[in-house]
């Protein structure tokens, strides 16, 4: 066992699981829990089949920050590169607990880390390059109280009573064309017949792409959910999941499964079943049973 400290909060990674922040996930499954109550959470993640390095990268970790545990989560996926997912995976979740009013105002605080964020990444774009990432991001607090975010088509789906509930919006060229036409950009649906900003990305909101910036929203949608009883489980993942899987069949499979990191295993082998090719990120995190 280890402890860091970053920032006023500490993390203890479990033995059977390498914690890492800020670099690449070095591997590819792992697991661990609360130390308050029996919330558990696993991952994992598979290279795609393109011809480029993985550029899915995650958190998954309870810590202590001010006396308070938070389950601290997130998947992001890159393009064009993985300097872009690699510096969220970093900063993102420390930036939004630097935010003085997190307590008080979860939402504003969240909101904010993510344009200020952003706007780092940008103003580093000699060294971190063009690319860019989406993120879906998941804050536990006392595991009684989840605030969700996102920009981009990764996406958190809970089960409740055994019915898929997605709390992100996927955030696609086709559903937010007012927005980049306002802004002077364009979407096509070349190459490929997916629609994509100025013929090139096929998200709507990415952190990053300072090329494309002037045509994008790097603004969150944030959700909030009190866990109540009927609340089993969060699915995370990248888009390496759900372009070939149903929010329902994700859960009826994590639900079949109570070891979470087992779980997150079998939905990414189902994806790959079903010939996805992009990479896979998958973060399940179980709140009961």
């Amino acid at each position: 066992m280890f402890r860091r400290e970053v920032d006023g909060w500490h993390d203890a990674c479990p033995e059977d699981q390498l914690m890492v922040v800020g670099g690449r996930s070095s591997c590819t499954s792992g697991k661990g829990k609360s130390s308050q109550s029996s919330v558990k959470y696993g991952y994992s993640l598979v290279k795609g089949k393109a011809n480029h390095p993985m550029e899915d990268y995650h958190v998954a970790k309870f810590v202590q920050f001010k006396g308070e545990e938070l389950g601290l989560f997130a998947i992001f996926d890159g393009h064009l590169g993985d300097s872009v997912p690699a510096y969220l995976q970093k900063h993102l979740f420390t930036n939004i607990l630097k935010e003085g009013d997190f307590w008080n105002d979860p939402f504003m605080s969240i909101s904010n880390a993510y344009e200020t964020t952003d706007q780092a990444i940008l103003s580093h774009s000699p060294d971190l390059g063009r690319g860019g990432s989406t993120a879906v991001t998941a804050i536990l607090i006392n595991n009684q109280k989840l605030w969700v975010a996102n920009v981009g088509d990764s996406r958190a789906v809970v089960s409740r009573g055994g019915e898929a509930a997605q709390m992100t919006t996927d955030h696609e060229p086709n559903t937010e064309r007012g927005s980049i036409e306002t802004k002077g950009g364009f979407v096509s649906n070349m190459p490929g017949d997916v629609a994509r900003v100025n013929g090139q990305l096929a998200v709507s909101r990415a952190f990053g792409d300072k090329n494309l910036k002037t045509h994008l929203r790097s603004d969150p949608d944030i959700q909030y959910t009190d866990i109540t009883p009927d609340i089993e489980l969060l699915i995370l993942a990248s888009d390496g999941l759900w372009k070939v899987m149903a929010n329902q069949e994700a859960v009826d499979i994590a639900r079949r499964i109570k070891d979470p990191q087992k779980a997150a295993k079998q939905l990414a082998t189902e994806a790959l079943n079903k010939d996805s090719k992009d990479d896979i990120s998958c973060i399940v995190v179980r709140f009961k049973g």
